[in-house]
C-alpha cells in the first residue's frame, strides 16, 4: 500500500467515525475524535479516549496531557506529526469515566482498520484501557516499560507493543511522571528492535516461499513458472523516516 493510499484509507475511517452512532457515546460528543498522525509512520500511539479539549477540537491529545504527550515525544526528538495518535473510544465518555465495555468494542472495528492501512512496527499505549486491548490482564504498574507481541486479531500484522502510563496521570503523580520520562526513552531502541525483527520474519517468509515455488517446480511437468512480483511492494519500502 502506497502512502496516498493508506491516507485515504485513514480519511476513509475518519469520516465513518464522525458519522458513528453505534454507542451511546455519540450522544454527548461535540466531534467524534478519529486521530491524526503520518499515513507512513511506523509508531502509532493509543490512547483510552477523548477529553474535554479533544471532543471540542476533534484532535487528540491537545489538552494539558496532550502537550505533556508532545513533550514526551520531544524528549526522545520527535515530533507529532511523524507518528500516528488515536484512542481506543474515538467520542468522549460523559465526565471523562473510564470506558465501558461495550462502548470499547463499538470502537474496536475503526482502531483495527486503522492498524490494519498503518501496519505499524510499534504500538505505544497510553493507559490501562489502551493497554488491556494488547496485553490483556496486565496491570500497569508492573507492564510500564515492557513489550509484548501484538496479537495479529488485533489488526497488526507483526507488531511490538510498548505500555506506558497516560500522561494524564503523569500530570498528577511526579513519580510517574519521572518513570514516563525513563520510559519514552526507550521506544527508540524498541522500535529498532521490532523493526529488526519483522525484517527477519519477512526474509524467512520470503525465503520458505521461494523454496516452496522451488520444490513445486521441480515436480512440474510443465517446468517452473516465473516469480510473480508483490502486487504491494517490497514490505521495506514502507519503512519510514525515522
Amino acid at each position: 500500500m502506497t502512502e496516498a493510499e493508506r491516507r485515504t484509507a485513514l480519511e476513509a475511517i475518519a469520516s465513518e467515525v464522525r458519522a458513528c452512532t453505534a454507542c451511546r457515546l455519540h450522544v454527548g460528543r461535540t466531534q467524534a475524535v478519529p486521530g491524526e498522525g503520518h499515513p507512513s509512520t511506523e509508531v502509532m500511539f493509543v490512547g483510552e479516549g477523548p477529553g474535554y479539549n479533544e471532543d471540542r477540537q476533534g484532535r487528540p491529545f491537545v489538552g494539558a496531557a496532550g502537550s505533556f504527550l508532545t513533550e514526551l515525544l520531544g524528549s526522545v526528538g520527535w515530533k507529532r506529526d511523524e507518528v500516528f495518535i488515536t484512542n481506543v473510544v474515538k467520542c468522549r465518555p460523559p465526565d471523562n469515566r473510564d470506558p465501558e465495555p461495550d462502548e470499547i468494542a463499538a470502537c474496536a472495528p475503526f482502531l483495527r482498520r486503522q492498524l490494519e492501512t498503518l501496519d505499524p512496527a510499534l504500538i505505544v499505549t497510553l493507559g490501562r484501557h489502551s493497554m488491556g486491548r494488547f496485553m490483556p490482564g496486565a496491570r500497569i504498574s508492573q507492564a510500564h516499560g515492557t513489550t509484548a507481541p501484538v496479537d495479529p486479531a488485533t489488526g497488526a500484522h507483526d507488531s511490538t507493543v510498548f505500555a506506558m502510563y497516560h500522561p494524564a496521570a503523569a500530570l498528577r503523580t511526579p513519580s510517574i511522571e519521572r518513570e514516563s520520562y525513563e520510559d519514552v526513552a526507550r521506544i527508540p531502541t524498541v522500535l529498532i528492535e521490532s523493526r529488526d525483527r519483522r525484517n527477519g520474519n519477512r526474509l524467512a517468509r520470503r525465503e520458505a516461499s521461494l523454496a516452496a515455488a522451488a520444490a513445486t517446480a521441480a515436480t512440474s511437468p510443465i517446468g517452473p513458472v516465473a516469480a510473480r512480483p508483490d502486487a504491494h511492494g517490497d514490505p521495506d519500502d514502507q519503512l519510514t523516516f525515522f
